[in-house]
């Protein structure tokens, strides 16, 4: 039964905050008229009015070269291309800005085509596609203080984030595996955004509150099909769905005579919606025994709690911004409607220490997901009723070690290694004819360059 409290209702009763009159602010604060005695770029014409394009292409070439279901090679692409808008410059809308992105994904997924685990070997890795992402305006308000976005977004950048794990290329330690892997459609986080209202408040000077809530899923429920194919170009804009919210604290601070910049994060979220067991079918029979109904049994609502921790350890230099970096980041969420309960990954960064190449960097990072308790339960139904040595999936977890060299400005490339412990927790492998054995560990060897415009 679908919750009555909607996300369009919750949308109505929160109340948004509207612009200006626009004939308003045009009296107030007038178009800037650009200067014509300096000869300037068409790109430094359009900022002068507040409006910004970007172009960001990332190519990628992965192979495992052992394990996983299968060995192969892959390329994948994403070209990204987005617009900036300045609202206040453009059309003297106060402390409004304007944001959209697409993405072209283009090539096959190594994941999904050749090694079976969890948490992706790239976070690019997506179904090929056309599709929008994000499109959203952000209102200032208190000077600053209070930052209200509305529209189609993600809520990867700012949730359970750390600034040292932008390097690496597994999906994990963008978008927690947890989240990436429990929420219905993955949740807001590539290649599907969905609508949504967050705030950011600034409490005090080293505390902020971030609060959001987000239609609950980007794809139809109950669909047969994977929700990028369900939602292919990104213009569902639903709304009716039970509702996802989230919300975190973040504290910062400053360690020793150095200064070292750190922060700590703790947050919850709340899903409306609902879930399948783990174990058990509608009938409450074992979703392994063959008289149960096979149809899951609904569990309402989700929830989890996390952590997030990020500390630099060192400078490079005396006055650097640059050092070494490190992070961890924890979650929990209940047992019997998800399929990982536990989560936590952590790494470090290295960047700035080479004067000659002061903007590589350098990032060691492992990632761990339990699989539940019921869901392993599941499994051991399974060997009960069968007789057989079925396997119990109970983890996964990924190694990646990879450096990012500035190869000019705009451009960088980077080696990738990842090693992949037990592939989707320890599955069966759909490739052996006994269905007694797992899929094998997998050692990823790739590169990506990015260009950036």
């Amino acid at each position: 039964m679908r919750h009555p409290c909607k996300f369009l209702r919750i949308i109505a009763a929160a109340g948004i905050i509207c612009a200006p009159p626009l004939h308003a602010a045009w009296a107030a604060d007038p178009k800037p008229v650009p200067d014509k005695s300096v000869s300037k770029s068409p790109r430094e014409i359009l900022a002068d009015w507040g409006v910004q394009f970007n172009a960001t292409y990332i190519s990628e070439v992965f192979g495992n070269a052992t394990g996983g279901m299968r060995r192969g090679t892959i390329y994948t692409g994403r070209l990204d291309l987005g617009t900036d808008i300045d609202l206040e410059k453009l059309t003297g809308w106060t402390g409004a800005k304007f944001h959209a992105n697409m993405f072209q994904i283009h090539g096959q997924g190594l994941s999904r085509d050749y090694i079976g685990n969890l948490m992706l070997v790239s976070g690019v890795e997506a179904l090929s596609a056309t599709r929008l992402y994000e499109l959203w305006i952000e209102q200032s308000l208190f000077n600053g203080a209070l930052l209200v976005r509305v529209g189609q977004q993600a809520s990867d950048i700012e949730f359970i984030d750390s600034k040292y794990d932008d390097i690496f290329t597994n999906s994990a330690l963008g978008w927690p595996g947890i989240t990436g892997i429990n929420l219905l459609s993955g949740g807001p986080s590539p290649p599907l955004a969905v609508p949504g209202i967050r705030l950011k408040a600034q409490l005090a000077d080293n505390i902020t509150a971030y609060a959001a809530i987000f239609d609950g899923d980007a794809a139809p429920p109950n669909r047969l099909v994977d929700p990028q194919i369900a939602n292919p170009h990104g213009l569902l804009f639903r709304v009716n769905d039970p509702a996802w919210m989230i919300g975190q604290l973040k504290y910062g601070f400053a360690l020793g005579e150095s200064k070292l910049p750190g922060t700590l994060t703790g947050g919850m979220w709340k899903h409306l919606g609902d879930f399948n067991d783990m174990r058990y079918a509608s009938n409450n029979l074992p979703l392994a025994d063959s008289a149960s109904s096979g149809d899951p049994l609904k569990r309402h609502g989700n929830q989890g709690i996390f952590g997030v921790y990020e500390q630099m350890l060192a400078r490079a230099r005396p006055d650097s911004d640059k050092g070494v970096g490190f992070f961890v980041r924890t979650s929990i969420s209940p047992s019997d409607r998800n399929l990982i309960s536990f989560y936590i990954d952590g790494g470090f960064q290295f960047t700035g220490f080479s004067e000659t190449r002061p903007n590589d960097k350098f990032g060691i990072a492992m990632t761990y997901a339990r699989i539940s308790d019921v869901a392993r339960s599941s499994d051991r139904n399974v060997q009960t009723l069968t007789g057989t040595p079925y396997p119990v999936r109970d983890f996964e977890a990924v190694f990646e070690m990879t450096y990012a060299a500035e190869i000019q400005t705009g451009w960088t490339v980077q080696p990738v290694f990842q090693y992949v412990f037990h592939p989707g927790g320890g599955v069966v492998d759909p490739n052996d004819t006994t269905q007694t054995r797992r899929i094998k560990d997998a050692a990823v060897f790739g590169v990506r360059s990015t260009f950036n415009y």
